[in-house]
């Protein structure tokens, strides 16, 4: 089997071995996938902008005529060369086209398939796994370690610098996709202009969103049980004039998505595979594995039904919108705490 981890596929990526002629890259940040995949490809020809050394193949195409894969990866080059085929990601079946190739590997070119977040089980996963001739490449949301590689790498990029602390700040902030995060990163160096120094108060104004982070913090804590911090979040978020509607809002958003991934989990799949797979800020990530963890699906059902009616009370009566709002609020936080047995 030639299935990596995730932590080792930039490294196995820098040393590939010429016995993988078919490299399949999968996984939840659709961002990374697409960046490992095209870096691959453009290395592993001469001529990049060279169409019959790179050539993309729509996997919708591919799925509906699967020959078209395995011709293309036979055909002899005219001019010589490496070649190097990237197929786009589809949710249709690929594995009649990619099975021909497993079997009798092209010698001539390399394949490259994208794929989106592949079930263990997944008969495309599971065949190129079993394949010596095939990579698995899983892509998941980065790391704060990664986060930090990237974020230094485009700062020095850009003649400029930034501490070890405002680092920090900015990958908090940043979220599980690479193409997002350095989208963000690519807004931030324009905004500093000529300024040499990235700062904490250049990261706020332009990544940073702190009714946004209060949010956020206020959504962790009902879900940790955290009362104190529900009070400080809830106060912060009252004197800035959020309508408690709102903030019912996004916690019922959190509870259905909880529900949803709680039931992944008693399904069979791990709580980490399962919060990978929903493109958190790197420091919810933590804070939403202990809630998948703390709270059963007929919990987080019956929070979903007091959030519910807490949102119509509000509509219904504004006056006592922000009473009915905290209400709610503090008996999930102590459903919570019951839960862990605090």
């Amino acid at each position: 089997m030639v299935a990596i981890k995730a932590h080792e596929a930039d490294r196995t990526l820098a040393r590939l071995d010429p016995a993988w002629r078919l490299v399949l890259f999968y996984g939840p940040d659709t961002g990374l996938v697409s960046e490992r995949a095209g870096h691959l490809a453009r290395k592993s020809v001469d001529d990049p902008d060279d169409a019959f050394q790179l050539i993309r193949m729509d996997g919708d195409a591919i799925a509906a005529d699967p020959l078209k894969l395995v011709d293309e990866a036979n055909t002899i080059g005219l001019f010589g060369g490496r070649r190097a085929i990237r197929v786009s990601a589809t949710t249709k079946p690929l594995l009649a086209a990619v099975e021909p190739l497993l079997a009798t590997p092209s010698q001539d070119a390399l394949v490259i398939v994208e794929a989106g977040d592949l079930q263990r089980s997944n008969p495309l996963r599971t065949a190129c796994e079993r394949a010596k001739s095939a990579l698995v490449v899983p892509c998941y949301g980065d790391a704060a370690r990664d986060l930090g590689s990237i974020i230094d790498e485009m700062v020095r990029a850009a003649g400029k610098s930034i501490d070890r602390n405002a680092r920090d700040h900015l990958a908090g902030l940043l979220g599980g996709d690479r193409q997002t995060s350095r989208r963000e990163i690519e807004k931030l160096l324009l905004y500093l202009g000529d300024e040499r120094m990235v700062t904490e108060d250049h990261i706020d104004a332009v990544v940073g969103d702190t009714a946004q982070r209060e949010q956020a913090m206020l959504v962790d804590a009902v879900f940790a049980g955290k009362l104190s911090v529900l009070d400080l979040a809830q106060a912060k978020l009252a004197s800035e004039g959020l309508d408690p509607g709102v903030i019912l809002g996004a916690v019922l958003r959190q509870a259905l998505a909880l529900l949803k991934a709680r039931q992944s989990v008693d399904a069979g799949r791990g709580v980490r595979d399962v919060v990978g797979t929903m493109r958190l800020p790197y420091p919810r990530i933590a804070t939403t594995e202990a809630a998948l963890n703390a709270w059963s699906s007929a919990r987080l059902t019956e929070a979903v039904a007091v959030l519910g009616n807490a949102v119509l009370a509000t509509r219904q009566n504004g006056e006592t919108g922000r009473a009915t709002a905290t209400r709610a609020l503090w008996t999930l936080a102590r459903l919570s705490r019951s839960s862990r047995g605090d």
